[in-house]
């Protein structure tokens, strides 16, 4: 009666001779089997410090070297490095500051030319075509429609 050490968990179990002959019998069940045959090793999350598994080939597709449990976390550890002035697509962080100033002043929000007054289609548009000069003046409500007309056909503004 031959009976065998598990490769994972140690416990004593039987196998048969014949199987043995052949070279099986090295785990006591199909979970220590999927342990045993598993690659890779444990990290930690470098955000919140959880132990997760990961294969040879995360190891080897990090660009970072660096691990994380979930995407959350991920998301975390990028916007340390790619908020505000170190985005790529930072344009000096007053490209919302003139959408506050219109709608303090008191000037109702509809669409120059086409008077539509859908909040989540308006935008700002600069008179002057200086985004830096934010006064209330220069600034007027377009829908996305209409600004793209203004920009590229010449379309009159009606404030």
């Amino acid at each position: 009666m031959p009976l065998v050490n598990c490769r994972v968990c140690k416990k004593e179990f039987y196998i048969k001779p014949s199987h043995q002959k052949l070279g099986y019998g090295k785990y006591c069940s199909r979970n220590c089997s999927n342990i045993g045959v598993r690659t890779g090793k444990m990290v930690i999350c470098d955000i919140c410090g959880k132990s997760v598994w990961r294969t040879p080939k995360a190891f080897i597709k990090s660009k970072s070297g660096k691990f994380f449990c979930s995407k959350s976390c991920q998301t975390l550890w990028r916007n340390k490095f790619y908020s505000g002035k170190k985005h790529p697509n930072w344009k000096g962080g007053e490209h919302q500051e003139y959408r506050k100033y219109l709608l303090e002043s008191g000037q109702s929000p509809k669409c120059g030319v086409c008077k539509n007054e859908d909040i989540r289609v308006l935008i700002v548009h600069h008179l002057d075509k200086d985004r830096t000069n934010n006064k209330v003046n220069n600034l007027a409500w377009l829908c996305m429609n209409c600004h793209f007309l203004v920009h590229y056909h010449s379309i009159k503004i009606i404030k």
